[in-house]
């Protein structure tokens, strides 16, 4: 699954995400970049690949600025390329995404009609024209995020920053978990809360449906009805050697609440959404030079192996 970071407060915020994002490694992706204001301005640096390849980019071409956003992609709509990779930026607007916009085409062909002009081929660039669209409108960051949300349909957790506001990051959640941190003077967010463990240990899990708006020194948490709510703070004990489970009973039920989101990833790698088209191409192998498939698993998966083997040879037609 993609991984979200984010600093507000912090001297040099782009150095401290890619630290972050390498905790969020794990979760397994194929491109990642970081977005940072840079006297009201946004500025961005992305790598298709290993983040490694980012780090070289931020070497060459260093990014100062105290508050910014990161992200490790793993694509879904759109290819594993630098032009799809996060942030997405459109009209003083930066967003990274977690997840499925499921309603992605017919906002993205209702903007198009109003003259946006989209350079990527995923569902997350919506956020960020919407997101200007009104702003643009007249409308304050707070109000646009309002809006936004409210015309979303999926599972995703995302982060945003606007161009002339040094000092907010505005996030949310709907099915894709999201962790804040409270630090000294700094607000961090992240995927999980090993992602913050270097720098802070008072995490705030929200809660499905919850948005936020984070500045150096105070963090507002709002729930679905865009009402102001407290939540609790937690003292994770999440370190370098732990993957921290959020804020679910367990490890299974944490797995059991990413598996729409990880099946919606592997499907994604061969849906192009946009045309409206399935490709296979992607495999490794012809399948029909297949001669057969061994399943090895046990426990909940031998049982999804079944499932697998009835899909195989009746539809496959493979042993």
């Amino acid at each position: 699954m993609c991984g979200i970071v984010g600093i507000v407060g912090g001297q040099k915020a782009s150095s401290v995400m890619v630290d972050a994002l390498k905790r969020l490694e794990y979760r397994g992706y194929d491109s990642a970049g970081v977005a940072t204001l840079i006297d009201g301005a946004i500025h961005r640096r992305r790598a298709e690949g290993k983040l490694c390849n980012l780090v070289d980019k931020l070497k060459s071409d260093p990014l100062v600025g105290g508050l910014g956003i990161g992200h490790t992609r793993w694509a879904t709509h759109g290819a594993p390329t630098e032009c799809n990779a996060h942030p997405h930026e459109a009209g003083g607007v930066a967003v990274v995404h977690n997840g499925i916009i499921e309603n992605f085409l017919s906002l993205r062909e209702e903007l198009q009609a109003n003259g946006h002009k989209f350079e990527t081929e995923t569902d997350t660039e919506v956020v960020a024209h919407m997101a200007s669209h009104l702003i643009k409108a007249g409308k304050t960051p707070r109000e646009a995020v309002q809006e936004v949300l409210s015309k979303l349909e999926g599972a995703f957790a995302l982060a945003m920053i606007f161009e002339g506001h040094e000092d907010l990051i505005i996030a949310a959640r709907r099915g894709s978990p999201l962790a804040i941190g409270l630090g000294d003077g700094q607000s961090y967010l992240g995927s999980d809360a090993f992602a913050l463990a270097p720098m802070t240990n008072k995490v705030i899990y929200l809660e499905d449906g919850d948005w936020v708006e984070l500045n150096a020194q105070k963090v507002t948490v709002y729930d679905g009805q865009n009402k102001v709510v407290n939540r609790d703070v937690t003292i994770t004990t999440a370190s370098a050697s732990l993957v921290d489970k959020g804020n679910h009973r367990h490890f299974m039920a944490k797995e059991i609440f990413e598996q729409p989101e990880v099946i919606a990833h592997t499907f994604g790698a061969y849906v192009d959404p946009i045309n409206l088209s399935v490709s296979m191409s992607e495999l490794p192998f012809d399948l029909k030079t297949v001669p057969k498939i061994t399943i090895v698993a046990c426990g909940t998966a031998f049982y999804s192996g079944l499932v697998a083997k009835y899909w195989f040879e009746q539809i496959a037609r493979v042993p």
